[in-house]
């Protein structure tokens, strides 16, 4: 697989996301459920806690792709959502560290929503990834 960005500005590399990606060569592609701060046994965890949600939802969703035989540095699309848009830019840095890691950043999109499928959760993470 190769890809190449798209950033006709830099600023948003700093915040760990890319404007476009090019993806050529592709074998494989994943499409990522939304991934939330959910135990193993399917329960919420870290009520209330934006920063602890958002670390075990990044590691749910390396869950994924780590089964689907990727990881985050296939990632080429993230979306975002959450119940607390101020909440999550204060913890961002948790997401754009892990990202940035990996040596990727991918396409991106923040959503603040009303709530998520489950009450106590204030942040989703969906992704697309590529091999």
């Amino acid at each position: 697989m190769e890809r190449s960005t798209v950033n006709p500005w830099t600023w948003s590399v700093d915040m760990g996301y890319s404007q476009g990606e090019i993806v050529s060569g592709v074998t494989r592609t994943l499409y990522c459920s939304g991934q939330a701060a959910m135990s193993g046994e399917g329960k919420p965890q870290h009520a209330g806690d934006m920063a602890a949600q958002l670390a075990l939802t990044i590691d749910n969703l390396e869950a994924v792709l780590r089964e689907g035989g990727m990881s985050l540095a296939n990632l080429v699309r993230l979306n975002v959502y959450t119940t607390d848009v101020d909440g999550l830019f204060e913890h961002y840095g948790v997401l754009a560290s892990r990202l940035g890691a990996a040596g990727v950043a991918p396409t991106t999109t923040m959503l603040g929503v009303a709530r998520l499928a489950v009450p106590d959760l204030m942040v989703e993470l969906e992704g697309t990834a590529v091999a």
